[in-house]
């Protein structure tokens, strides 16, 4: 049985160099990237690969942060043409630990992001587009990023969903920045679990029907919080005096739970048993893959891997679901052949 870890971050040398290049000096989590061996040395990747022998492969992405953050838009599309095709050329010399790719989209770059999704998966071969949950503060809701959604859709390819969000989104608003990391720890399924909810009541795939997306981290805090997402927003509007929301859900063509039942998960949880769990409760064992989120653990890769691996193996399920998570689901959605 392969396992596919269909979320982990590289940095490619030709990228590596063509950001610092660019940057001059890394600093706050992309320094955090640049500091972790894995990420930029591919030997040290084939060496924490090879401790989980040879059916484990990556389908490889680029890390955080967004491009955005440190670049503008024409720069910010050069980059992402330096990331994928070099990732691009990474899987076509070692497709059997590199199965496939995601391309990053240029979000911030509305006249080239359709296109360069396009080169992504029409002429590099990428599995997908990853994007993030905001553009610089931007909801993806907006009718700027349409084109985008409306490619994918019909592409037939996935979006991997990846959290953004700095120390400059405090945690209380008689601050200026968040203490103690809130913002990554919890601020990152939040702002997962938010985006989800701007796809789902702005209508997003009722005008894309095809658009398959899919959440790191186990789906944010969706699956937990089932309760309130389900019958706590059938009464949307009622908490609200301004404005009729009620009509926002009744307008979608389905009741608004099945829609985020609908987005993939994957397993990346950080080793909690009960994240994976609860993905698999809520999104169902046909939407649940396997993923590490290598290379960042305290162990600078191998935790993860490891320890994901770990709660796989020991699930109460047959042998046909564990089949579907480490490796079938991500064939079907991706088209991978096994």
């Amino acid at each position: 049985m392969k396992k596919i870890d269909v979320f982990n971050h590289i940095w490619p040398k030709p990228f590596h160099d063509a950001l610092i290049a660019h940057v001059g000096e890394t600093t706050d989590i992309t320094r955090r990237s640049e500091a972790v061996p894995m990420m930029t040395d591919l030997d040290r990747r084939f060496e924490v690969m090879d401790m989980f022998g040879p059916d484990y492969q990556q389908i490889l992405s680029l890390a955080s942060p967004p491009f955005e953050k440190y670049a503008g838009p024409e720069k910010a599309l050069e980059l992402a043409q330096v990331g994928s095709d070099s990732i691009a050329e990474l899987c076509q010399k070692y497709p059997d630990r590199f199965p496939g790719f995601i391309g990053t989209a240029v979000l911030s770059n509305p006249d080239a992001m359709v296109e360069e999704a396009r080169r992504n998966i029409e002429d590099l071969g990428a599995c997908g587009m990853q994007i993030f949950t905001n553009v610089s503060g931007k909801p993806l809701d907006l009718p700027e990023f349409e084109p985008f959604f409306d490619y994918m859709g019909k592409s037939g390819k996935a979006v991997w969903m990846h959290p953004a969000r700095g120390a400059n989104f405090p945690d209380y608003l008689t601050e200026d920045q968040s203490e103690y990391e809130i913002w990554w720890t919890l601020g990152w399924p939040y702002e997962t679990s938010a985006a989800m909810a701007r796809m789902v009541f702005s209508g997003l795939f009722d005008r894309h029907p095809g658009l398959k997306v899919i959440t790191h981290h186990a789906g944010g805090m969706i699956p937990f919080f089932e309760g309130r997402v389900g019958p706590g927003w059938d009464q949307m509007g009622a908490r609200t005096t301004d404005r009729d929301l009620a009509a926002v859900r009744k307008a979608l063509k389905r009741p608004h739970l099945e829609y985020f039942k609908d987005f993939y998960a994957d397993t990346a949880s950080f080793g909690s048993r009960k994240a994976i769990e609860h993905a698999i409760e809520f999104f169902g064992e046909d939407h649940v893959m396997f993923a590490s989120d290598a290379p960042f653990d305290p162990e600078k890769g191998p935790m993860y891997i490891r320890e994901t691996i770990r709660i796989l193996d020991e699930l109460d399920v047959t042998d046909e679901v564990r089949r579907k998570l480490y490796q079938d689901n991500a064939a079907k959605l991706l088209g991978l052949t096994v």
